[in-house]
This record gives structure tokens, sequence and C-alpha cells, in this order.
């Protein structure tokens, strides 16, 4: 299964939203990093959950992700 980070809004859309919530409260909760079983929805909000949770450091995918949230709530480019 790909393990690749999401890092622009159209895969960020792609992606099953109640896993991505799973995941998230799984990583909040520093529950271990998911295997081969779990989604990359679900692994995506485990990542982030963690971050958020204090549990990893944020890296360069997630700080391109936000940036590009950031961007299109505001309308720059």
């Amino acid at each position: 299964m790909s393990r690749e980070p999401v890092t622009t809004l159209a895969d960020l859309d792609a992606l099953d939203h109640a896993e991505v919530v799973e995941g998230y409260h799984d990583g909040l909760a520093g529950e271990p990093e998911p295997g081969d079983n779990r989604s990359p929805s679900y692994w995506h909000g485990w990542r982030n959950g963690a971050l958020d949770g204090g549990h990893r450091k944020k890296d360069e995918a997630q700080a391109m992700l936000a940036r590009a949230y950031l961007s299109a709530q505001t309308g720059e480019r």
C-alpha cells in the first residue's frame, strides 16, 4: 500500500472523511503508526492527529498541505 503523504487539496478531497477522522483520533491518542491493514485516508488522519497530540514533528508534506489550504482560504497564490 502506498504511504505517500497528502500534499495537495485535490488529494485531500479524494480521501474518505470518516476514515481520516478515525485515524486522527487514534493519532491524537498516541496509538502506534498503522500498518498496511489501514487505508491511506486513515493513515493521513493518524499522521495529523499524532502531530497535534505532540507525538511527532511536522514534516514538509504537512507544511505543504497547510500552505495550500491557507492559500485557498485567503485567495492568495
